[in-house]
């Protein structure tokens, strides 16, 4: 009897207790940094010091927020970051979407050649095309601004990849009916092909957000000595040189608090498209 259960293996409910403890397993250790950041950002600086520390703080405040608006000029490298994620996250949508659509639905010579080039960019580590680049910026005149830092990065290869698979998918009668009715190509895009890849535009609009948002090292390269143009991650770093003995660690927590509080909300009204998305790629695969 003991071989013959060990050979059937887990009932099927147990198998989902145990996937469901696995689950928030992982959960847990994901949200364990961002969970103790914000704990961190709300205790005293002798709580913060303390050995061993301190789970919890006994009186919770937020003077450390104030005292990140004294030591930064957190509402401009707010909107430094704002424009320069929200700028580019807007041009890699257009770009991928109409980029996308040519190599799903139109039949070119060198097409495939084309589209292998494209993914080949693919595997360039961002290090190896960041000399090149500022070169490319600065001949441009656009060093030491946030057009600089934009510009480059309009286009992106994996945007044009996951549009034009998604796209690929799209029914050609949806887009010879529209042809017949009189649409315009740019019609077709916007009126039948992007509602159809909604979700796919969802989570492209949420990873490029969050990765244009976080990026630290172009825009340092960038930015060479126009503090004015840092955005909140760069800013960030003055927190450090700011104090450096153990009494800063709340402040630089509560920088880093606010600092992530936009990708998050984003996160949050954006997560249904984005698991639709997966859904969607899944039944098409």
């Amino acid at each position: 009897m003991i071989g013959r259960s060990i050979l059937r293996g887990p009932r099927p409910g147990e198998a989902g207790a145990f996937l469901l403890v696995v689950i928030i397993a992982v959960a847990v250790i994901a949200a364990f940094p961002l969970f103790w950041m914000v704990l961190s950002s709300l205790k005293t600086p002798a709580e913060s010091m303390q050995t061993p520390p301190v789970w919890f703080p006994s009186t919770p405040n937020l003077d450390a927020f104030s005292e990140v608006a004294e030591v930064i000029d957190a509402r401009r490298s707010f909107l430094n970051s704002f424009i320069i994620a929200t700028t580019t996250t807007a041009g890699i949508l257009i770009t991928s979407l109409m980029a996308g659509y040519a190599f799903a639905k139109y039949r070119f010579g060198g097409r495939d050649w084309l589209f292998a080039l494209v993914i080949a960019t693919m595997f360039l580590p961002p290090i190896v095309t960041l000399i090149p680049l500022y070169r490319l910026v600065t001949s441009m005149g656009f060093n030491a601004s946030l057009v600089g830092v934009i510009v480059p990065h309009l286009a992106n290869a994996f945007g044009i990849f996951l549009m034009r698979q998604f796209i690929a998918g799209v029914p050609d009668d949806l887009i010879d009916a529209a042809r017949v009715d009189g649409a315009s190509e740019l019609r077709i895009v916007l009126s039948v092909v992007a509602p159809a890849v909604a979700p796919a535009l969802a989570a492209l609009a949420l990873f490029a957000f969050v990765y244009h948002w976080n990026t630290y090292l172009w825009p340092l390269t960038v930015l060479q000595g126009n503090t004015d143009g840092y955005p909140i991650v760069l800013s960030l770093g003055r927190l450090l040189s700011y104090n450096r003995g153990a009494m800063n660690t709340g402040l630089v927590m509560a920088g880093a608090t606010l600092a992530v509080l936009p990708p998050l909300v984003l996160f949050v009204f954006l997560q249904r498209f984005f698991v639709d998305s997966i859904v969607g790629a899944g039944v098409k695969g």
